[in-house]
């Protein structure tokens, strides 16, 4: 291990964690994934079994460790651009390579100071506390091994200005190919991951006031919006709508769904429905299934023509925003006064979760990276 010199941005880290959800990659690993998943939620095997079917229209393989693979090496050449000799490692919640297994190499190869990314960009349970909650149970795996670690992570960066920049040029970039004709009578939807709707009215510092995830979307979807005026003089009006719900019957998620809304639009006249999955960085499974397959299916079976907008993946404004990020926490971690460049419109969350942020609402879980 080379530890890194005191002139390195990335100092007094040795080593950069991406740390993301994980999926399967033969169709003998989704029902195993999916009970890992969903361990503790009650919910019915025919569920988990219908769930699976979607891996299966894939030939039982997520997209996303492939997606998290070419994220790691674009995030390695960039830190290396930057002068910096800190690897990137990389570790999942629910598959191999699993964040325990990783940080234990870390760990044997003598790397004790660790800054986390995570592939979600909003503040949530699910998309920050969660994430936080599985480096506190990898730490406890480890046992008297990672007595030495030390893991930060990055904040939130759903409103990071190289985020919102990533995703307006996504849709620039899509609306392109889009006649004015069309464009005249289209209608923009911004999609994210449904979440239960008290999971929503929690999110945010324990004293705030609730409501964060939808805030965050709204806001971002916005600056998108008129990025895409600015950049093409085209107007779109627009809305946020949700995917992806998993919860039973009786408890309330987040709405509208994203095909109920093009069955409505269509009604309504509209002709073109741009969809862009903004509440995702990649596009994995809640992208090419529940957007290319079943939303293009519906908007198909009702008349609509559906553009379907790219994620971050690995664009360059991506890579670098998440780079800058490490580079900023990197700053704090040395005790430096840090003013980033550039404001996050009114939403610079601390690197360090408050108290009582985005709770467990099941059950009061260890978690690393955050104040309580």
């Amino acid at each position: 291990m080379s530890t890194p010199s005191h002139d390195d941005a990335l100092a007094p880290y040795d080593a950069v964690l991406l740390l993301s959800f994980g999926g399967p990659e033969t169709p003998d690993e989704v029902m195993p994934f999916l009970r890992r998943v969903t361990a503790g939620r009650d919910v019915p095997e025919d569920r988990l079994q219908e769930v699976a079917t979607h891996y299966h229209h894939f030939g039982g393989r997520s997209p996303i460790n492939d997606q998290n693979r070419e994220l790691r090496a674009a995030l390695e050449a960039e830190v290396a651009r930057r002068g910096s000799t800190v690897p990137v490692l990389w570790g999942n919640r629910n598959s191999d390579p699993y964040v325990a297994d990783t940080l234990r190499e870390a760990r044997a190869e003598g790397h004790l100071r660790i800054c986390t990314v995570v592939t979600s960009a909003y503040s949530s349970y699910s998309g920050c506390r969660q994430y936080r909650e599985d480096l506190a149970a990898a730490t406890e795996e480890l046992g008297v091994a990672a007595v030495d670690l030390h893991i930060d992570k990055v904040r939130p960066y759903a409103l990071h200005p190289g985020f919102v920049a990533v995703n307006t040029e996504r849709l620039v970039e899509a609306v392109a190919g889009v006649s004015e004709t069309d464009l005249a009578n289209a209608r923009l939807l911004f999609v994210t991951h449904s979440v239960p709707e008290a999971m929503d009215d929690t999110s945010g510092p324990g004293d705030g006031e609730g409501n964060l995830y939808v805030d965050q979307h709204l806001r971002a979807g916005h600056l998108i919006a008129q990025g895409l005026i600015e950049r093409t003089g085209t107007t779109l009006e627009h809305e946020l709508v949700f995917c992806s719900r998993s919860g039973g019957p009786r408890t309330p998620w987040l709405e509208p769904d994203v095909n109920d809304r093009i069955e409505e639009l269509a009604a309504e006249g509209v002709s073109t429905v741009v969809v862009a999955p903004i509440g995702f960085v990649s596009d994995h499974m809640e992208v090419v299934n529940d957007l290319d397959r079943e939303a293009q299916e519906t908007a198909d079976r009702v008349g609509v023509r559906m553009v379907r907008v790219p994620t971050a993946g690995t664009h360059p404004l991506f890579v670098e925003a998440l780079v800058d990020l490490l580079q900023e926490r990197a700053a704090e971690a040395r005790d430096e006064v840090v003013i980033p460049a550039r404001a996050d419109q009114g939403d610079l969350r601390p690197s360090v979760c408050a108290p009582g942020c985005c709770p467990n609402l099941r059950a009061a879980k260890p978690a690393l990276c955050g104040s309580d």
